[in-house]
């Protein structure tokens, strides 16, 4: 069995062969954070409460209620959670599903999200006729069409990228211009504009709302008010946010946390 009040470290997933295993997660009990690890099993890291950041070499995620990024087999990740998170993860065997082999993050079904809790609540030693198979075979084919979400931030090894995305991320209420930021790392405003795009493949502008999008994200899932939020983040007015929030996402936050996340 793999019962919810399991701690994390006390789980191996790569002991099992199944196609696919799940676990449910309380992090009100544990450690908030899980260090850089990896797994021959790719994993589909869920947010039923709260939300998790994940964070992988390529990039920033945030898992807001009923969404999921998921992680390739192979791929050295570390996962944060909000300290009002619940979580599930499903952990799948290489090349039992179709599913990306990057990381990305997912909008989740109701009917995907109820099969992964019913897993978690199963034995992980499932005989290959069993029901618990065949509920994991529809599982994985109903996963592999769920929708790709644009929750993630481009990051990059690059020195001057990690310098500006972790000023920003301490304080991004800051509102400095390009222009400025060109001159704190010590670039042209021209060179600094064609390294983020080289880097990110995002705008200076864009990159920057980007991340403001996700630390967004993180803050609301964990019941931070809307005009807080956009206090912190620099905004003139929580209107201004708001509208913002809309464009990225495509709902307000009270509609967008109303429906579970689900964009």
């Amino acid at each position: 069995m793999l019962p919810s009040q399991i701690a994390p470290e006390d789980f191996d997933p790569d002991t099992s062969y199944q196609p696919a295993i799940a676990l449910s997660l309380e992090f009100t009990r544990y450690e908030l954070d899980a260090p850089a690890h990896t797994h021959r099993k790719g994993q589909l890291i869920l947010a039923l409460h709260g939300a998790v950041t994940f964070t992988a070499a390529n990039g920033i995620w945030i898992v807001p209620p009923n969404c999921g990024v998921w992680v390739p087999g192979g791929v050295v990740h570390s996962n944060r959670a909000t300290d009002n998170a619940h979580l599930a993860f499903l952990f799948v065997e290489p090349g039992a599903a179709a599913l990306p082999d990057y990381c990305c993050t997912l909008g989740i079904s109701a009917i995907v999200r109820e099969m992964i809790l019913h897993l978690a609540g199963l034995s992980s030693d499932y005989s290959a006729n069993s029901h618990t198979a065949r509920l994991v075979r529809v599982l994985l084919d109903e996963l592999t069409l769920m929708p790709e979400e644009r929750l993630n931030l481009p990051v990059s090894d690059h020195p001057k990228v990690r310098e500006i995305a972790k000023a920003l991320t301490s304080n991004p209420a800051d509102r400095a211009t390009m222009a400025i930021w060109a001159e704190r790392v010590a670039l042209s405003e021209r060179s600094l504009a064609r390294l983020i795009v080289q880097e990110t493949g995002l705008t200076f502008g864009r990159w920057r709302q980007q991340l403001q999008l996700i630390i967004a994200l993180r803050e609301l899932a964990k019941g931070v008010a809307v005009q807080k939020v956009s206090e912190a983040l620099g905004y003139e007015s929580v209107t201004a946010f708001i509208q913002m929030f809309k464009k990225a996402l495509g709902k307000t936050p009270a509609r967008y946390f109303e429906h579970g996340g689900q964009v």
